[in-house]
């Protein structure tokens, strides 16, 4: 598996990405398992001059509940598209 990751290759998941459309962005949530909990966490796209950019957005707050994260990453997720939008892919 680990050689797998170095040549590019993702492991094998039952879970597809799903894209969430907003405000001319995609959203991918994806809280991260750690122990017992899940911390918030989504990877926010935009297509800036024919390229996509891409902003990792991890937040320090844990939840017990995996949907309860899920749903606190996409609301984290559009709060910062919403107040940030205009500087996120800033270069």
């Amino acid at each position: 598996m680990v050689f797998g990751r170095l040549f590019g290759k993702k492991p094998a998941t039952s879970e597809q990405e799903v894209a969430i459309d907003y405000k001319d962005h995609r959203i991918f949530v994806a809280p991260l398992k750690e122990g017992k909990e899940y911390r918030i966490a989504a990877r926010i796209e935009k297509d800036v001059d024919g390229e996509t950019k891409v902003h990792q957005l991890i937040r320090a707050d844990t939840m017990a509940d995996k949907t309860a994260a899920e749903d606190a990453s996409l609301a984290k997720a559009k709060q910062v598209i919403d107040q940030q939008a205009r500087w996120l892919f800033d270069d």
